[in-house]
């Protein structure tokens, strides 16, 4: 079995692995079509002070399929709903596969963010400024002197009655500006 690129309506994705997952199993065609991945990251998003995890598509638009391409399961997966067909074919409208080395990297990048316990996607740097949006120090400004990649803390000079404090503040508490 070889891995293929497989293009979808954008948005749509989820919805196409679901209906051809439904084929698969319909049809018992499990020894022919062996995986059908929408390689996705959990992405955290701060909003309004407020942390909320979301799924992301690493390519909007396309899916990756395992198959031996035996019988009819090229056209089974064409006919699927929100699928407009196979991204790379050769001159004869065969589907060419794709490497093993660029699916495992692929998946590879995938599998990591799904094994990371909430990463951040916020890059602080030394000398920027933050507004702190949650705990005691809400509202206030500040600039940063330190950055624990590790602890995802941030070690924050702010100007309390006049005089500047240093703070330790985690990264769920500042915002850039």
């Amino acid at each position: 079995m070889k891995w293929y690129v497989v293009r979808a309506i954008s948005g749509k994705e989820k919805k196409a692995k679901e209906y051809l997952d439904l084929e698969v199993s319909k049809y018992k065609m499990d020894n022919v079509i062996a995986q059908v991945v929408v390689p996705t990251e959990r992405v955290i998003q701060i909003r309004n002070g407020k942390k909320t995890i979301k799924e992301k598509n690493i390519l909007p638009g396309y899916m990756l399929v395992q198959t031996s391409l035996e019988g009819e399961s090229q056209y089974v997966i064409k006919s699927i709903p929100n699928i407009i067909g196979f991204v790379d074919v050769d001159k004869n409208g065969n589907p060419t596969p794709i490497k093993e080395s660029d699916v495992n990297r692929m998946l590879g990048k995938a599998d990591e963010a799904v094994d990371m316990d909430e990463q951040l996607l916020i890059d602080y740097k030394v000398g920027e400024n933050i507004k702190v949006v949650d705990g005691p120090f809400n509202n206030f400004e500040g600039v940063i002197e330190e950055v624990n990649e590790e602890k995802k803390k941030l070690s924050v000079m702010i100007k309390i009655f006049g005089r500047k404090t240093p703070v330790e503040l985690n990264y769920m508490q500042v915002e850039k500006q």
